[in-house]
């Protein structure tokens, strides 16, 4: 099969597409032909220093959509045919590539509504979202949140999330992102580049802080995020953990989140299957016109390295998706 290998670490600017053997489906597995890939920056990011369970040539792509051609031993829920879509094990070798193989009960069936492309598009950045406003926050006490880089993967899935369950959601993002993440849903949008983040959270709250943030960016803005919230209000934090020392206890009380995507691999069956859960209710949405896949870009697998270096730029607006089957 054809599949976009990596040859080492840090060699994912030089990957190319080469032949490599077909895999199998072991038990529990199923093997899909790969009809779309979605990229992520935890593509280049983990590339970059490599995994010390990875085998060289290693196949990238965690998210991927296509049809079961293989059932493994013990797979009875699924049949040949089947469209799906799945977040892949970063153990594992990945989705860029014509046939990939998943665990059988983390998959999601994809409606004949929603395309391989768009379906792709979802994953990733898409369940992260989706763990962040479903699975940590206590929604019920919770009427504003701040969804930091709007414009992004997990900022776009975030903002229309919290909007459907009728929160009143502030982002941040450039100013030529703003028409885009209002129509994604965001009451409020923040030019981070010129304004003052914490000024305009305080003007927007009357002063009280906001009782939720979802932050994107990095452990700083983590940190400066802590500026911004409510009396009991909530952290929830992906791409690092807040310096935890800048609140002082028994003063703002404040709750904070850990999301990581991944670890569901390595934890119960039932935190696992939750993956597939997610998924079918955030295809349901889509169905429903409830949300939007964010796909902006559709290239072919050949064109994968340099997507992913235009994302690592941070520059990218919404999901790029790899179309590996017409």
């Amino acid at each position: 099969m054809k599949a976009l290998l990596l040859q080492d670490k840090n060699q994912w600017k030089e990957m190319k597409v080469q032949e490599v053997e077909k895999p199998y489906p072991k038990k529990g597995e199923v093997l899909i032909e790969v009809h779309a890939a979605g990229l992520n920056p935890v593509d280049y990011k983990t590339a970059t220093n490599g995994n010390p369970n990875w085998t060289y040539p290693h196949i990238l792509g965690l998210d991927g959509a296509g049809t079961i051609v293989e059932l493994g031993e013990d797979v009875t829920e699924w049949e040949k045919g089947d469209r799906v879509v799945y977040h892949g094990d970063l153990l594992k070798k990945g989705a860029y590539a014509q046939y990939a193989v998943t665990t059988a009960h983390t998959i999601s069936h994809i409606p004949d509504e929603v395309s391989f492309e768009d379906a792709a598009a979802l994953p990733t950045a898409g369940y992260t979202a989706y763990q962040a406003i479903h699975r940590k926050l206590p929604l019920d006490q919770v009427e504003t949140i701040l969804i930091h880089a709007g414009a992004g993967g997990v900022g776009g899935f975030a903002i229309q999330l919290a909007k459907a369950t009728g929160k009143t959601v502030i982002t941040t993002a450039s100013a030529h992102n703003h028409d885009h993440v209002r129509q994604l849903g965001a009451d409020f949008v923040i030019d981070y580049r010129s304004e003052d983040v914490q000024q305009r959270v305080k003007e927007i709250t009357d002063g009280k802080g906001v009782d939720a943030v979802v932050d994107t960016v990095s452990r700083d803005n983590a940190t400066l995020s802590l500026e911004f919230l409510s009396f009991m209000g909530h952290l929830v934090y992906i791409a690092g953990a807040p310096d935890f020392t800048k609140v002082k206890p028994f003063t703002s009380v404040v709750s904070y989140h850990e999301i990581a995507l991944a670890a569901a691999h390595r934890a119960d069956v039932k935190s696992q299957k939750d993956l597939a859960v997610i998924g079918d209710e955030m295809l349901e949405m889509m169905v429903e016109g409830k949300l939007s896949s964010l796909r902006e870009e559709t290239i072919s697998l050949e064109e994968v390295p340099q997507a992913l270096e235009r994302l690592s730029e941070r520059h990218v607006k919404g999901k790029i998706v790899a179309k590996l089957k017409s």
